[in-house]
């Protein structure tokens, strides 16, 4: 996590148990939930493929942002 600006979670769960778990690698870092259930096998293509349309979906919201550092969501 050292090298990411912003770092995707699927849920508010995986949320949380990152921060509690990561809390000082997470200073300064912005991490976004993207409301994807915790339903799928792990590496499911439909997964993935959500998570790529998710992620570039925000990232583009947030490169068109008058304010790139306020949340988008």
């Amino acid at each position: 996590m050292d090298w990411a600006d912003i770092v995707f979670v699927m849920e508010t769960m995986h949320q949380k148990r990152l921060q509690a778990e990561f809390r000082e690698l997470l200073t300064h870092k912005r991490l976004e939930v993207m409301g994807i259930p915790d339903r799928y096998c792990c590496m499911d293509l439909e997964l993935i493929e959500h998570c790529e349309a998710e992620a570039e979906a925000f990232l583009a919201a947030l490169a068109s942002a008058d304010d790139p550092l306020e949340p988008t969501r």
